[in-house]
């Protein structure tokens, strides 16, 4: 199971292995500091959108002090997913990230933006101001 399909499954998104692309995909690499464009209509594996914002919210309740809009982080440690910079460092390349990994601060910022976009191509519905 690829790591991003870890994320779907706290969630409670239905996936498919095949709706996430691999690296080697020259439409997943966009340039540093960018969202991935989606390879295509990704459809859902489940037909009703899952609510991220109302799961996330209510895990947030029960940890107060981690910010699941703002950081990878906080949003894989709400998800009960270890947060630690080599799995960090896995999602990125999963998800395409060309940037360097040493700068984990920048890695951190894109793979948040990269994780939700990815979520919402998934079937969750993630609140737009969190897409740009």
């Amino acid at each position: 199971m690829s790591f991003f399909n870890k994320i779907l499954d706290a969630l409670g998104i239905k996936h498919a292995e095949a709706s996430t692309p691999t690296p080697s995909d020259p439409t997943v690499a966009p340039p540093s500091g960018t969202v991935p464009p989606a390879p295509g209509t990704v459809t859902p594996a489940t037909g009703a959108p899952v609510d991220v914002t109302a799961k996330l919210e209510a895990l947030s309740a029960q940890h107060p002090g981690l910010n699941w809009r703002t950081s990878i982080v906080d949003l894989l440690k709400l998800l009960n997913i270890d947060s630690s910079l080599a799995n960090r460092k896995e999602l990125a390349q999963e998800l395409g990230y060309t940037g360097s990994t040493e700068d984990s601060a920048a890695m951190n910022i894109w793979l948040h933006k990269a994780v939700l976009a990815k979520i919402s191509q998934n079937g969750g519905e993630v609140p737009a101001e969190l897409l740009h």
